[in-house]
């Protein structure tokens, strides 16, 4: 995957906000039984793509959480809704939230955590 510099827009900051993008939904994740909604999200002012995946298990309160990420535009065809999951643990780094880990976004890297 190709390395993806900060270039310090509003859209990496952890607290952006959805209305700063143009989103359009890729699916369901199904894996696992999780029923994630996957969304590809275009940053109205750099034009840069994410991968923001959101899952919450209704039968676990505070179990929402969400990861969103910049992938290419190469790479945004090759996304699925079952291997966003993939992508987001491969990229240099990533912004994630949710009441599951208490914060309205943060940075990250590695293995994402989806699963109850």
């Amino acid at each position: 995957m190709k390395k993806i510099p900060k270039i310090g827009c509003a859209c990496e900051k952890p607290t952006s906000d959805y209305t700063e993008y143009r989103s359009s939904e890729l699916g369901i994740d199904h894996t696992n039984g999780r029923n994630a909604e996957v969304m590809i999200q275009q940053c109205k002012l750099c034009q840069r793509i994410w991968i923001h995946y959101f899952v919450e298990f209704e039968h676990h309160s505070k179990s929402g959480r969400w990861y969103k990420g910049i992938v290419t535009k190469k790479d945004r065809s090759q996304i699925t809704p079952e291997n966003a999951v993939e992508f987001l643990e491969n990229l240099e780094w990533y912004v994630y939230g949710g009441s599951y880990f208490q914060s309205t976004g943060t940075f990250g890297e590695g293995k994402v955590n989806v699963d109850v």
